[in-house]
């Protein structure tokens, strides 16, 4: 569905943006207001997109036998935008993803494809960055996967702890990014 689409969910969704409006104390009939309902329900839809798609079947869809290249292949600063299902707010920043192939690569396009449909879900980044990794391993099967996600999140930098220059990193690995040697490679190489 395009967000664009009018629906049931998105009428649905807008009521609910409308009551809520109501209950902060705004009158949701005001001019500046009276469309904001219908807007936020379809920015909602466009921000958790990545529902109504299959990571596997992007990687899939551009799968390429290359039985020769065993060394890594690393798709650094991708961006991406989330939203912390705790609060609701954004947590953005730059995904690095890396695999050894394993007689399977994927067109270039397909990692960041993956990273966006992983990010378009209500999201935390340690599940995000697992999420990421354990596609691509299961998908491609190949001789390592490692994933990096460095991130904002404005959950805690507009409210609790307000720490405006924090940034969280995480991490998740498997194969031959064990190995201390190889993880430090693919470390040099992303900074």
């Amino acid at each position: 569905m395009s967000p664009t689409e009018p629906s049931d969910a998105l009428s649905a969704i807008a009521g609910h943006y409308r009551e809520i409006i109501r209950l902060l104390g705004e009158d949701p009939d005001r001019e500046g207001l009276l469309k904001t309902p219908g807007r936020l329900a379809r920015s909602m839809k466009f921000l958790t997109s990545g529902y109504d798609e299959n990571p596997e079947a992007i990687l899939s869809s551009a799968m390429f036998r290359e039985e020769e290249y065993k060394q890594m292949v690393i798709v650094k600063d991708i961006d991406f935008f989330s939203l912390c299902e705790h609060h609701l707010l954004p947590f953005f920043g730059k995904a690095h993803v890396a695999y050894i192939p394993n007689k399977y690569i994927t067109g270039l396009s397909k990692i960041p494809r993956v990273v966006d449909i992983f990010a378009r879900r209500l999201q935390i980044q340690e599940r995000m960055t697992l999420q990421i990794k354990d596609c691509i391993q299961r998908t491609l099967n190949p001789l390592g996967v490692m994933v990096v996600i460095e991130a904002q999140h404005l959950c805690m930098q507009m409210r609790g702890v307000a720490k405006q220059n924090s940034f969280t990193t995480t991490s998740d690995f498997t194969g031959f990014f064990r190995q201390a040697k190889t993880r430090d490679e693919f470390m040099k190489l992303i900074k």
